[in-house]
């Protein structure tokens, strides 16, 4: 069975060059760092554009991950390609049952909810507090504790608002779309893929990584792994 996770990763929908197709989209699998492109034989008739580890000739050990020509990433895309249509329609189940679970946003909103409503309160208390304060000699120091804890309290409330909105919610909503325009065109394309098509690599990869000549393997944008 096709196991899946899924991750995030915005389309591109405009045509490039194969500089700008690839660029940020290989990586390496010795050292994670991104594979750049190369121009050999600059001035001869072999001119021709490779891409290679950024990091391969950095620090004390050079990362031992091939290089790849630009034809040789088109013929391996279009391998991992096929594999994956080949499992479409488990793919597009197994999405369907799992949807709610991975980029479901209730929870989420209610925790929000609460976090808008805490603060509210936190907000309220303070306020009576330097009320309070002001109408009635309290002993200060006692004023500024209660004043800190609840000032904590508030900005404790805040954080976390930031962060369900900002990163959790947000994310989730974003990774949502992203998956599912993948699935939308999966399920709409018809047949294994008989040479290399652009808009199918901006569409449906998140990036490959190389560890050898024989190991190129492609995270697509649903989170599933091929190696060709």
């Amino acid at each position: 069975m096709v196991q899946q996770e899924f991750t995030r990763r915005k389309n591109g929908n405009t045509r490039h060059s194969g500089v700008g197709m690839f660029s940020s989209r290989i990586k390496c699998g010795n050292c994670s760092t991104w594979f750049g492109a190369k121009v050999w034989h600059s001035t001869s008739k072999y001119r021709r554009t490779i891409y290679q580890c950024n990091h391969k000739f950095k620090g004390a050990e050079k990362c031992g991950t091939p290089h790849l020509t630009e034809d040789t990433i088109k013929e391996l895309f279009v391998s991992a390609v096929n594999k994956l249509l080949a499992d479409k329609v488990e793919i597009i189940s197994n999405f369907a049952l799992v949807r709610d679970d991975l980029f479901g946003t209730a929870d989420l909103e209610a925790e929000r909810a609460e976090l808008k409503g805490e603060m509210a309160i936190a907000a309220e208390l303070i306020q009576k507090c330097i009320d309070e304060n002001a109408k009635i000699a309290l002993d200060q120091s006692e004023y500024q504790e209660r004043y800190d804890g609840l000032a904590a309290r508030f900005e404790t409330a805040r954080a976390r608002l930031e962060e369900v909105s900002a990163l959790a919610l947000e994310d989730k909503k974003a990774r949502g779309k992203l998956v599912e325009a993948f699935l939308a065109t999966l399920a709409k394309r018809d047949g294994l893929v008989a040479e290399f098509d652009e808009r199918l690599w901006f569409s449906l990869v998140d990036f490959a990584t190389v560890y050898s000549e024989d190991d190129v393997r492609f995270t697509f944008k649903n989170g599933l792994e091929l190696q060709t």
